[in-house]
């Protein structure tokens, strides 16, 4: 019995010895030169990462393509889920339009759709770097003919291949520069596509390498075309108001080009969070706006300016003194809650290379603007314009805005909004402020009341004072 119970050790100790030594092979592979060269970065560290089930299953309608699919999270292409969606017979149309304008602008050069299969091949593992999923179910002949073909459609209908230099440079500075669709509706269903949704992008130089192929490589003009094209977008949808001068340089997908045009001009950061090691206080969740109406904080529009301190809807700034919370206006159509909804995934997945600002704000709003009455004041104010169908389905749409995202609001590197929020919530515990709301809103709004009040007060004054005088006369005989 003890000769079989020492044969059983002995084997599980001879297991655990197999097990070390796998685990050490690992370990010296991981490490090896091979994996080494295998693990390059992607030339942008910017990941399209599938969106989390949590976040999707709030509204599963605002990160799927209704009019054309593009990328490997959407291959193959789900023609049932959506007939609207382009063929793949639109867009060979779009790789056909590319090469003849090659042609045309290289005509001493063979240009032939091989040699844009040979230089996308060549990119082919650091695309795929570029994703949160290697697709390993997609061979190589696969992506590589999806990246040509989605790339293809970009630009056919982002940048206008059949006109001159001059002309092309004249022709982006409009929002709808270098749109070839058949109808508006189309053009419109396209941006919404290929700008707004996390899931359905390319990398950004896979369009440029393109255009370059294509002879459209002079200052860099498709980097420059589709990038003056995303700013006016932006600032027709008055997002943000950058001048059309500014160009991003080196964005990861067309997403990440609207979002860095959003970023805060000045973010502040506590100043309780230094390196005295103190602990800040810490922020539970922002009040709605009619709380912090009823502890005396005013709501005031911001108006945006290129040149000053209010450059995007992210430049949130609290009043020193005053009390007023002034707040660019978030204009509300039917594309708004698409666009922070996939802006906050981008940053979701791309925290250490983006930041949280987006989410920082969304978090903000959904709170601050999470009841009827909340919209309703803040409509008053000019903070918020919208033209949904009522102010109960805006409230809604707010208090969902942040469900499934993961956001820690005490971390000053990820919500530049701390210190307002910590100021705030100071003001709406302090009784003597509470007390003086009070008394504005209870009479000072009505003259008659004011009038009133301060009759009153005057009143008694005069009969504090003749108190004081009879019983001094009194007193002194």
């Amino acid at each position: 019995m003890d000769q079989q119970g020492q044969t059983s050790i002995d084997s599980d100790d001879s297991k655990m010895v197999q097990l070390a030594n796998g685990l050490r092979g690992e370990l010296d592979a991981l490490h090896s030169p091979q994996a080494q060269v295998g693990d390059k970065r992607p030339p942008c560290p910017i990941i399209i990462a599938k969106v989390r089930d949590q976040t999707r299953n709030v509204d599963n309608g605002e990160y799927d393509p209704d009019h054309v699919a593009i990328g490997p999270y959407n291959y193959p292409r789900p023609q049932s889920k959506s007939p609207h969606l382009a063929m793949e017979h639109d867009k060979l149309m779009s790789l056909d339009m590319v090469i003849t304008a090659a042609k045309a602008r290289r005509p001493g050069m063979t240009v032939e759709v091989d040699v844009y299969v040979k230089e996308l091949a060549h990119l082919e593992e650091s695309v795929r770097n570029c994703y949160g999923n290697t697709f390993p179910d997609m061979t190589s002949e696969q992506f590589v003919r999806m990246l040509l073909l989605d790339g293809c459609y970009i630009l056919s209908r982002l940048v206008n291949l059949q006109l001159g230099a001059q002309a092309m440079d004249d022709a982006a500075g409009t929002a709808n520069a270098g749109v070839l669709s058949a109808s508006r509706a189309e053009a419109l269903a396209v941006v919404r596509d290929v700008f707004y949704l996390a899931e359905n992008q390319i990398p950004f130089f896979v369009l440029a390498k393109i255009g370059e192929l294509t002879g459209l490589d002079g200052n860099d003009r498709v980097i420059t075309q589709i990038a003056k094209y995303a700013l006016a977008l932006i600032r027709r949808q008055k997002y943000a108001v950058a001048d059309l001068v500014t160009v991003p340089t080196d964005p990861g997908n067309l997403l990440h080009l609207l979002h860095m045009h959003l970023k805060p001009v000045a973010p502040t950061i506590s100043s309780t969070t230094t390196a005295s090691g103190a602990d800040p206080e810490p922020v539970r969740r922002w009040r709605s706006a009619t709380e912090y109406y009823f502890a005396g904080v005013m709501f005031k529009r911001r108006d945006m300016s290129e040149t000053g301190n209010t450059r995007c809807i992210l430049d949130v700034k609290l009043s020193s003194g005053s009390g007023t919370l002034e707040v660019p206006c978030l204009d509300i159509d039917a594309e708004t809650w698409r666009l922070l909804r996939n802006l906050m995934e981008l940053e979701q997945r791309n925290r250490e290379t983006v930041g949280s600002h987006v989410t920082a704000y969304c978090v903000f709003m959904s709170q601050v603007a999470c009841t009827t009455k909340d919209v309703e004041l803040l409509m008053k104010r000019g903070v918020i314009v919208h033209g949904q169908g009522n102010n109960d389905e805006v409230a809604r749409c707010f208090a969902d805005l942040c469900k499934g995202i993961m956001f820690d609001p005490n971390d000053p590197r990820c919500n530049y909004l701390r210190e307002t929020c910590c100021k705030l919530e100071k003001r709406f515990l302090s009784n003597p402020q509470r007390w003086m709301a009070w008394l504005r809103r209870k009479y000072f709004n009505n003259p008659w009341l004011a009038v009133g009040l301060l009759a009153a007060a005057i009143g008694l004054v005069c009969a504090i004072v003749q108190a004081v005088y009879s019983v001094l006369s009194y007193k002194n005989g």
